[in-house]
């Protein structure tokens, strides 16, 4: 683990014993994938450089990953750092509005659809 040249980043060069060493001595775990699953929480993402194209595995075990608030030097923006937290706040009214009315749309529909299976079976029955 350290800071790329630009202090804008940083790097995990050995996943492997980054997660057997280092993350047991912060997190209650060993795992690489929590661990990057928990940076994406707090807004850090890896950084795919053009030359790898994205898709293309590097030939080393390097992972980079960056935040707009972590930077070498700049401890006082690490309190900008938080958690995304989707809260039942945010889900606007109409939206509950909107989906109660296709619920009860979907219902009747069901209800329909029940009723002419309905007459579709005692049809069928009297026609044996």
């Amino acid at each position: 683990f350290c800071f790329a040249q630009s202090g804008n980043s940083f790097h995990v060069f050995d996943q492997g014993q980054f997660a057997k060493e280092v993350l047991p001595k912060y997190f209650k775990h060993n795992n690489m994938a929590s661990f990057v699953r928990q940076l994406n929480m707090y807004g850090f993402r890896k950084v795919v450089h053009i030359e790898q194209g994205g898709l293309v595995k590097p030939e080393k075990d390097d992972t980079e990953f960056q935040h707009p608030y972590f930077i070498r030097g700049q401890e006082h923006l690490l309190e900008n750092i938080k958690r995304k937290v989707t809260s039942v706040s945010s889900i606007k009214n109409e939206d509950i509005k909107v989906r109660q009315d296709n619920v009860t749309k979907l219902l009747t529909d069901i209800q329909v659809m029940k009723g002419k299976q309905e007459s579709m079976d005692s049809k069928l029955i009297a026609m044996k």
